[in-house]
């Protein structure tokens, strides 16, 4: 697809209905099969990582191609190994360069047997069957990807003696943790965690009518452009004060960069409201993919920021640290690792031509940069990516009044 050109867009405002979370569709859609189903699964996300993991759990195939969705390669391993299903599960070339080797070796560890047809410890590989449980405990490193331990604590009640989920050292995602528990006992399993550790306890999963509410990582885009733009005002219909998700911390970030939040009637109202710091500073830990939001925006609006828990962001769908470095020089602005896991932000200037911004592959490179065009022209290579997680972004963007061609 050609790139997308976005004009300079000072003044927005509207109404949308945002998209449904994929996060917790992505999961109930694991937990709707292990039930036997068929719940009742209402507003499921139309993201495309959501309809390929829906067509994937309907496929009577062995190969299954999971593209570049990294939730869903993960936890359709977990749900074919510890189903006995003889599946080849495979991905896009960059898919092949995201590691699984430790979810892998956990369900082996159970019982499973996973070959690997390429490369040791990453995809494709092949789900072989189960032999029957083998340990009931299981120890990951508590900063490993969210998506491992909500895969193996999804399948867990389906084994005959549970599992126990020890996570050493600190915990990284924590939020994903405690939505895939909230979910699971939806379906009635029972479980307890604390940061520690996760106990599972054997029983089966029952069908449960659910409604997935809006997604909150979507969310992030507006309170973006609502703080760049000169005037704004946008109303999020069907949001609820309240959410399991963690990116749902945008409400505070954006608070500080200057965007009030008002809840009334089922919807959230998004204002200007004066900004409260010069210098942000933030633990992305809990809310990794908020990261390509919240640093364009300070880059662009003369915030400084000092940011940890950024590591994750080296192993999605790009380097995403590589590619936040590269598009923020763009404006002058510097993303630099000062000591172990600590960044800090320099920000930049407005320009005064227009901006290319290159998305590597990667939907939140160009829905985090895309907020800019209310301060100049944008163009915006691939902008088909966003099919990814919100199809409808481009869509909604002309609907609160930017121009684009």
């Amino acid at each position: 697809m050609a790139p997308l050109s976005l004009k300079h867009t000072p003044t927005v405002g509207g109404k949308i209905l945002p998209p449904a979370s994929k996060s917790i569709s992505n999961r109930a859609l694991i937990l709707n099969a292990l039930s036997g189903g068929p719940s009742g699964i209402t507003n499921l996300a139309t993201a495309r990582d959501t309809q390929l993991m829906e067509a994937l759990l309907k496929n009577p195939g062995k190969t299954m191609d999971a593209m570049d969705a990294g939730t869903t390669m993960r936890f359709l391993t977990a749900y074919f190994a510890v189903t006995g299903q003889n599946k080849v599960l495979t991905g896009t070339p960059r898919m092949k360069e995201r590691p699984i080797g430790l979810l892998v070796g956990a369900l082996r560890q159970i019982g499973a047997q996973i070959d690997y047809l390429e490369k040791e410890g990453f995809p494709p590989l092949e789900t072989r069957g189960f032999d029957g449980q083998q340990a009931m405990e299981v120890t990951l490193p508590g900063n490993v990807s969210s998506q491992y331990i909500s895969a193996l604590m999804m399948v867990a009640p389906a084994l005959p003696k549970g599992l126990g989920i020890r996570l050493e050292g600190k915990v990284g995602s924590w939020p994903y943790i405690k939505m895939t528990a909230a979910l699971m006992g939806h379906f009635g399993a029972r479980l307890s965690l604390d940061k520690g550790k996760v106990l599972v306890f054997s029983g089966p999963y029952r069908p449960a009518p659910i409604t997935v509410e809006a997604d909150w990582s979507a969310l992030s885009y507006w309170y973006a452009i609502v703080a760049l733009a000169g005037q704004a005002e946008i109303t999020l219909s069907g949001v609820l004060p309240h959410s399991i998700q963690g990116d749902r911390a945008i409400v505070g970030i954006m608070e500080k960069l200057g965007v009030g939040t008002k809840f009334e009637n089922g919807n959230a109202l998004l204002y200007k409201a004066p900004a409260t710091t010069s210098h942000l500073q933030w633990d992305f830990t809990d809310c990794p993919d908020l990261a390509q939001t919240v640093l364009p925006v300070c880059a662009i609006k003369g915030v400084r920021g000092t940011f940890s828990g950024l590591e994750s962001l080296y192993i999605k769908e790009t380097d995403r640290i590589a590619a936040l470095q590269n598009e923020l020089g763009k404006i002058g602005a510097r993303l630099e690792e000062t000591s172990s896991g600590i960044f800090a932000l320099s920000p930049g200037k407005t320009p005064k031509g227009k901006v290319k911004v290159s998305t590597y592959h990667d939907h939140r490179m160009a829905m985090g940069f895309a907020p800019w065009a209310a301060l100049m022209d944008l163009e915006i290579e691939a902008p088909e990516v966003v099919n990814k997680s919100y199809p409808g972004f481009w869509k909604d963007l002309r609907a609160v009044g930017f121009e684009m061609a």
